[in-house]
């Protein structure tokens, strides 16, 4: 590393490390590089206007937003431990980094690198930037457990545009780089060098969001504390882990997930995904027998960097028009799809296991991926034939765990426009949720109009006599809505036009190269 001199004085090593994601003080590489031999070092979180914007520029919900906080808050203590502490700074980044490195004459920059385009761009912005002031930069990739360059070469910059094709690229690339130790102290950051610039982390108050009352607020707390004892807690049973298969989890399990629920902490990286597979890998190794990708954890790892990839490969990602693995599907833009879209997003199908999961979403900030999957299901080619980007921003706003890449796959996925193109398998928005929860304890929980409902009607309530609704204090069309559609009639309809749909796709798509016979 090359500090720049100034005149008639010493080497001198000012470093800035700018946090995006990455909130952990282990297996961060960018924040140990800038503390290596440095005279001064300045942790910095930007709060842009939006926190953590959305390609949309949507600004995200207040549990997803607290989430955020809570791990700058945990982030914050974890510098004070090593004698530092967080700078928070609100503004966009191009606006307030610049002036903030040439008022500390930084002349190293570090900060970790990221796929999404907003982000990406934002990075591009900021390495110029301080490349025009004379520092230099330091841009390890370590949100994933590979860089996605390194992967790009790998395959001749053709990427994969399936989970096979990508297990067999990773294949090639054998076992992800070391777990990066954490500095063992940082400088002390004086008191007056950044006068009123330097603030603490704000609260939901001061960005302008109400307080959350205890019953909608996310039973998971954010931060790297938490990130770590939960993965701490989830590997004591050994067998479990090492045995895990995701599709035999519940979407139903509210109360105790019966997944491990590291979704958020790897998202915000207060867990470094790489410290999370090196102790599967030891799990494994322990136990002997082990669940094999796609299903077992280390396959929802390698999902997360198939996305990720995905993401960074293909131009549009997050849309429909002009990305070049997304079906152009015909979906209802009208008045009534908007209609059906506030339906469902406020929990009024009249569908309960639906209305049941979206309300946990709100009031949790988080689903099970099953239940993800019904009412990703249910919105689009299912039954009211909305378009999954309508979808992806409403997980976008409110799940603490949205994750740009893997959002915007999973509802390609879902929609069957993108990797999964099987249309005539269908969730049913009744039969699905009573596989798992009979009784309809998870409704009640979260429809409490419904709570004193009959089991045999909890899932199907317009179906109950009225003496039964009367009974139950919830007259259907008055204290719980009729169900928005007919999910018998609509899916089949639905199935008619993706069938149509991808007819049509297939006959304007360019015919296949052939390949060139080598001479003999």
């Amino acid at each position: 590393m090359v500090a720049v001199k100034k005149e008639g004085g010493p080497l001198r090593k000012r470093s800035l490390v700018w946090f995006r994601k990455g909130l952990r003080v282990h297996d961060n590489p960018a924040l140990l590089e800038a503390s290596q031999s440095a005279a001064e070092v300045y942790p910095v979180f930007v709060l842009d206007p939006s926190i953590d914007p959305t390609e949309d520029g949507v600004k995200i919900g207040a549990n997803r937003a607290q989430f955020l906080l809570e791990s700058l808050e945990d982030l914050d203590q974890s510098l004070k431990k090593l004698g530092s502490h967080l700078i928070c700074i609100r503004g966009r980044p191009e606006d307030v980094l610049p002036p903030l490195m040439r008022e500390l004459d930084i002349n190293h920059l570090g900060f970790e690198f990221d796929t999404e385009p907003y982000w990406k761009a934002q990075g591009e912005k900021m390495a110029k930037e301080a490349e025009n002031l004379g520092a230099r930069v330091h841009c390890p990739a370590t949100h994933t457990l590979y860089d996605p360059e390194h992967l790009m070469a790998k395959c001749m910059m053709d990427a994969p545009k399936s989970y096979g094709q990508f297990l067999k690229l990773v294949a090639k690339c054998g076992s992800p780089p070391a777990v990066a130790s954490a500095p063992e102290s940082l400088p002390q950051i004086s008191k007056d060098v950044l006068g009123r610039k330097h603030s603490g982390v704000p609260t939901l108050r001061d960005l302008g969001y109400e307080p959350l009352p205890a019953s909608e607020r996310t039973p998971f707390p954010g931060g790297e504390t938490e990130a770590l004892r939960r993965l701490e807690d989830q590997f004591r049973d050994t067998r479990r882990i090492a045995l895990f298969e995701k599709p035999k989890t519940s979407p139903t399990d509210f109360e105790t997930p019966s997944t491990t629920v590291l979704s958020p902490y790897l998202k915000f990286g207060c867990l470094s995904s790489r410290v999370f597979y090196f102790k599967l890998k030891e799990a494994y190794r322990k136990n002997g027998k082990h669940a094999d990708p796609p299903v077992s954890l280390l396959g929802q790892l390698y999902w997360r960097e198939f996305f990720y990839l995905c993401g960074y490969a293909f131009p549009n990602f997050g849309k429909m028009e002009g990305n070049p693995i997304c079906r152009q599907i015909p979906w209802d833009h009208s008045e009534g799809g908007k209609e059906k879209l506030r339906a469902w997003e406020s929990a009024q199908t009249g569908y309960p296991f639906i209305d049941a999961a979206m309300t946990q979403l709100r009031q949790q900030g988080w689903l099970h991926h099953l239940a993800r999957h019904a009412v990703a299901c249910f919105l689009t080619r299912g039954d009211l034939w909305v378009s999954w980007e309508e979808g992806r921003k409403v997980f976008d706003k409110l799940l603490i765990d949205a994750d740009w890449s893997l959002n915007n796959a999973n509802w390609m996925w879902l929609s069957c426009s993108s990797f999964f193109y099987q249309y005539f398998r269908c969730y049913s928005p009744v039969a699905f949720g009573r596989k798992y929860d009979p009784s309809g304890k998870y409704i009640r929980n979260f429809v409490p109009a419904l709570r004193k409902m009959p089991k045999q009607y909890i899932y199907e309530p317009w179906k109950a006599p009225l003496s039964v609704q009367e009974a139950a204090g919830c007259i259907v069309g008055v204290d719980y809505p009729m169900p928005v559609c007919d999910h018998a009639v609509a899916s089949k309809e639905n199935m008619s036009k993706m069938a149509a749909a991808y007819k049509k796709a297939k006959s304007e798509s360019p015919p296949p190269k052939k390949k060139a016979k080598k001479a003999k």
